[in-house]
């Protein structure tokens, strides 16, 4: 089939080379010339692993190009998605400039039935709206459809799960946009959720504040076990093996960051409070996600008694492991917190230094773990990378002024790292 993806982001550029790789004629669209330039090269602005070889391919076959034109995208397809950025204002409800700019621009260059398919993270009744800022345009002289298709990729593992999705959730209103997305994904081996706009649009917020939802249920215990002298990795593993609980997201750290969660609940709740109900139980599940980044810093003021003029070493600066992704990461926030009290913050992150030289540029980059340590009172573990827990604990030591470990992930055995002279605090253990 013929698609064009506008908004090349995470979700777009995924999308974009996934679905040409498989086979369908795609355009993908961004208004930064230098950011189509770049994607059309192959070149690959974000870490994300497998995205370069399926851009790559997908290039190579011919299946894929970019443009800045959307009258290009919108006159060449038969289903367009818009998959442009949705960010949190301050009170919580997303903006929808972007979409809305999108949906006009469309609507301005629709010759003929096109199916509009809504991807990026919007709150429910989004696509009513779009369809009424379109027929207001077109002042309903073109046909076209609205539908919408929520995306369930995790950053680090997307190409994956683009290609393997649990479920694809496809919310509709006529046989003819259901007939029109069963066709787009016609290869995959997945179960199609069939449903109207709104719910579709809804399932997306409630899947987002439930996983949300589980990890902060899982740092509560995890603060409670703490207190009772118990081990919360040992309580997630009892609580996972129940089928009806699963492990995934059950384990306990600093929380949860990125740019969907943190945004995604905020903004349920918006809709809730806006729909006249106090989603109570989310405004906890926000609450104890801040609280976790204080959790980290008493552990440590437990350790040094004081962090000024104290040097950190911080291991990891994405939101988690496998992207270069820094927006909402627990590392940026702690690290401004240690800052502000006067320590010295050295960082390592395998991919995210760029990323986080943008927002944090005052504090010292590293090139690897051990140099990070070094000299070092104490060595924060932030993000949950592979290349950390092989880490050499006796060589760690050797190179620190202190030997003191907070492990924000719980990725070291606690006997383990004292058996080696660590002075060792995890999170709930």
């Amino acid at each position: 089939m013929r698609l064009s993806v506008i908004g090349t982001g995470y979700v777009g550029l995924v999308t974009a080379a996934c679905f040409a790789d498989l086979g369908h004629e795609v355009i993908g669209v961004d208004q930064d010339a230098e950011r189509v330039r770049f994607l059309g090269e192959g070149g690959v602005p974000i870490y994300e692993p497998g995205l370069e070889d399926v851009l790559g391919r997908a290039l190579a076959s011919g299946r894929l190009h970019f443009t800045t034109d959307v009258g290009e995208a919108v006159n060449a397809s038969e289903v367009i998605f818009i998959t442009v950025g949705t960010p949190a204002r301050e009170d919580g409800e997303a903006d929808l400039t972007a979409v809305a700019t999108v949906a006009e621009e469309i609507a301005e260059n629709l010759p003929g039935y096109r199916l509009i398919v809504e991807k990026s993270t919007v709150p429910i009744r989004t696509g009513e709206r779009i369809r009424d800022q379109i027929r207001l345009v077109t002042r309903g002289k073109v046909p076209f459809e609205v539908a919408c298709n929520p995306e369930f990729l995790r950053e680090g593992s997307a190409v994956h799960d683009f290609l393997h999705p649990d479920r694809i959730v496809i919310g509709v209103e006529s046989g003819r946009a259901e007939e029109l997305l069963r066709e787009v994904y016609r290869s995959f081996d997945s179960p199609i959720v069939v449903t109207d706009l709104a719910t579709a649009e809804l399932i997306k917020h409630a899947s987002n504040a439930f996983l949300a939802l589980k990890i902060s249920y899982i740092n509560a215990i995890a603060n409670l076990c703490e207190r009772l002298g118990a081990d919360v990795s040992k309580v997630a593993d009892g609580m996972g093996y129940d089928r009806r609980i699963g492990r995934a997201f059950l384990n306990a750290g600093v929380g949860y960051g990125g740019s969907c969660f943190p945004k995604d609940v905020a903004a349920f709740i918006k809709i809730s409070r806006d729909a006249g109900y106090e989603f109570r139980l989310l405004e906890e599940v926000a609450r104890i996600n801040e609280e976790q980044r204080e959790v980290l810093l008493r552990h440590l003021k437990e350790a040094l008694w004081v962090l000024s003029n104290r040097t950190i070493a911080v291991l990891g600066l994405a939101y988690k492991p496998n992207t270069d992704d820094v927006r909402g990461s627990p590392a940026i926030a702690i690290i401004r917190r240690l800052c502000r009290e006067g320590a010295q913050v050295r960082a390592y992150d395998p991919a995210a230094e760029a990323n986080a030289r943008r927002v944090l540029p005052e504090i010292t980059y590293c090139p690897g773990p051990y140099e990070t340590a070094v000299g070092s009172d104490a060595v924060v573990v932030l993000t949950e990378w592979d290349e950390f827990r092989r880490l050499d604990l006796k060589r760690l030591r050797g190179v620190m002024r202190r030997p003191v470990l907070i492990d924000g992930r719980n990725i070291f055995d606690p006997g383990a790292a004292r058996s080696e002279g660590f002075y060792y605090s995890g999170m709930g253990r």
